[in-house]
């Protein structure tokens, strides 16, 4: 039965790494987010920006959906009590975030984040906490750097799955899941900073 979870790990990298906030936007509107966008991020955000509401949707339906489907077809198929469900939950977010179609380069994961999350429906807590955290620090808690309010985000997010879900393969899951999505968003900083652009956590 191990194995069949390598399957499910492989199909979440594999769909993790379709850039559809790259490939929407370009195919409907002949615009690259990449060069187009402030900051190249092919994501959600950038899709409603760059490509409108209509391309905007897409991207959103399709990242949450490369999260939730691999997620859910193993929870129903194989369960989560094994300790390779956790990289089930972890591949579509590091797909993402480095994506094998970009030769390593993608986003910052936070879409296919709340798919993984829809995945594990009916289990609600990881995805009501990353929902709480996330309106809080994004919409709430004022701050200049949008880096800071997701590395915040994704932190509280994991704190707060150690105190509340008690299946120890979905937390390191969540756990997985939120270093990936801190470390990519520290990355594009970085890149920013030796571009000569601003880069502030504050």
């Amino acid at each position: 039965m191990e194995y069949g979870y390598f399957f499910y790990v492989i199909m979440g990298f594999l769909s993790g790494s379709i850039l559809f906030g790259r490939l929407i936007p370009m195919i409907f509107r002949g615009v690259d987010v990449q060069t187009e966008s402030e900051d190249g991020n092919p994501g959600t955000f950038n899709a409603f920006a760059c490509g409108g509401a209509f391309c905007g949707i897409l991207v959103l339906l399709a990242d949450l959906g490369k999260g939730a489907i691999p997620v859910a077809l193993c929870a129903r198929d194989l369960g989560m009590d094994s300790w390779m469900f956790a990289l089930v939950m972890a591949a579509p977010v590091f797909g993402h975030a480095h994506s094998l179609f970009q030769k390593g380069h993608g986003g910052k994961a936070i879409a296919v984040s709340f798919g993984v999350l829809i995945g594990l429906l009916p289990l609600w807590r990881p995805l009501a906490a990353l929902i709480f955290w996330y309106l809080l620090f994004v919409m709430v808690i004022p701050s200049r750097s949008n880096t800071r309010k997701s590395v915040y985000t994704f932190l509280a997010f994991a704190v707060t799955v150690m105190l509340t879900v008690p299946i120890r393969t979905v937390l390191a899951g969540c756990v997985l899941m939120s270093g990936i999505v801190i470390h990519k968003h520290c990355l594009k900083a970085n890149a920013a900073y030796r571009r000569g652009e601003e880069w502030r956590l504050e």
